[in-house]
Formats: C-alpha cells, structure tokens, sequence
C-alpha cells in the first residue's frame, strides 16, 4: 500500500476516514469516496459537491434518485457507474433503517406506527398505501403494501386489506401512506378511505388502530386529530 503522503488529492477523503473515523468526512468527501475517482479536469470531492449543489444540499433528496436521475444531471465524468455506488449505498443505509426498526414490533402509539412506516415509505417518490397487521397484543404480525399510485396519490381496495388480514389471524390493523410532495395534511379522499374501511373493520371485529401519514416533514396521526 502507498505511504499515505504520497496518496492524491482524491484519496484524501480516504486517509481522512483511516485517520480520523467516517464521521469526520462531510457529506461530499463521503460521497467523494463512493465516486472512487474523478476525471483530469475535475477531482471526485469536486464532483460530489457539483451532485450536491445540483439536489440543494439535500441528502434526503439523494436518497429519492435512480441511477438514471443521477446520470441526468448532465455532471462532466459523473456516469452511471458512479451513480450505481451511491444508489447502492443509499439502499443499504435504508435497509439498515428498515431492520433496526423490526427489532420492535409492538405498536402503542402514532408515533410507533411512523416510527416503523418511515423507512419504508419516506423516500419513495410514489405514493403507497400500507397496512400494518397486528395481534391481540399489538405485536406486529406483518405489513403489506397495499396499492401503489401516482405522485398525487393512490387507492387501497378494503377487500385486499381484509384478505390479508384474515389470513394472519390478524385482530387490528394499522393503515398508512407516504405523501411525496412532502404534505402531512389529509385529503378529502384520505378521510373517506379511513371511514370506508373503519366502517368495514367493524364486520370483522378488527380494530383500526390508526392511520398515520409520512413524509420528510414527519407525520400526521388520524387518531391522535380526533379523526378516527
């Protein structure tokens, strides 16, 4: 291996990282080190502050992009090779989020229901309509995304909502859904939804816990607004 003096200036991020420990790096040298390399003209950290100022600093945004949103930002030497290691490292980040969250099944409050909707739903770019399945103690049986719509917003069929609920034995449910455009306020479609399958819930002697919305800017409880 190299002496660390004699590494480049794209290799700084790296020895950085050895030296000092990931959490040392700003977001565009960590970015740098996914980039791997840059081109004669500009350098990696160069180039991931050149993805950055693209999405406005914003990380979360990051986390919402396709390789091919990435490639279409036109950035001299940015291809779809180094879009493809930071989509993929991106997903494991959610991935990660995902699995820490399944570590706690229980379900007492709104909070909970976002806390475990989050990391499934908060980048999506489309809106999905989830339900949480849950036993007589509130303990997470399953979750099942029900529909997927549009930007604007999508519809959940109560059928496919009670089939599944009856194939796990299920005695509460738990209805959720992303709003991409980052709004945590309710339609009129959204109410009529919850009503619809409250109302349906009751033929099967399941309680709805809650419907709970999730975007970047957090969440908004049906239950805890008294709409439920």
């Amino acid at each position: 291996m190299a002496r660390l003096k004699s590494w480049g200036e794209e290799d700084k991020p790296r020895e950085k990282l050895l030296m000092k420990g990931a959490d040392s790096l700003s977001n565009s040298e960590l970015i740098a080190i996914l980039i791997n390399n840059g081109t004669p003209e500009v350098n990696a950290v160069d180039m991931a502050k050149q993805l950055l100022t693209t999405i406005d600093n914003d990380i979360q945004r990051l986390s919402t992009l396709s390789v091919r949103d990435m490639v279409n930002f036109k950035i001299k030497g940015f291809g779809p090779v180094k879009a493809t290691r930071i989509a993929a490292a991106l997903e494991l980040g959610i991935r990660r989020e995902n699995l820490s969250v399944t570590k706690k099944p229980k379900i007492t409050s709104s909070y909970d229901i976002a806390k475990y909707l989050l990391p499934h739903l908060q980048y999506k770019r489309k809106e999905l309509f989830v339900v949480i399945y849950l036993n007589h103690a509130n303990k997470i049986v399953s979750h099942e995304i029900i529909s997927e719509g549009g930007i604007t917003g999508t519809v959940a069929d109560p059928r496919i909502i009670f089939k599944h609920a009856l194939e796990t034995n299920a005695t509460g449910i738990a209805l959720g859904h992303n709003h991409p455009s980052g709004s945590l306020k309710p339609s009129k479609a959204d109410r009529n939804l919850t009503n619809k399958i409250k109302e349906a819930a009751a033929y099967f002697d399941i309680h709805v816990m809650d419907h709970v919305i999730v975007s970047d800017e957090g969440y908004y409880s049906f239950a805890d607004n008294g709409l439920l």
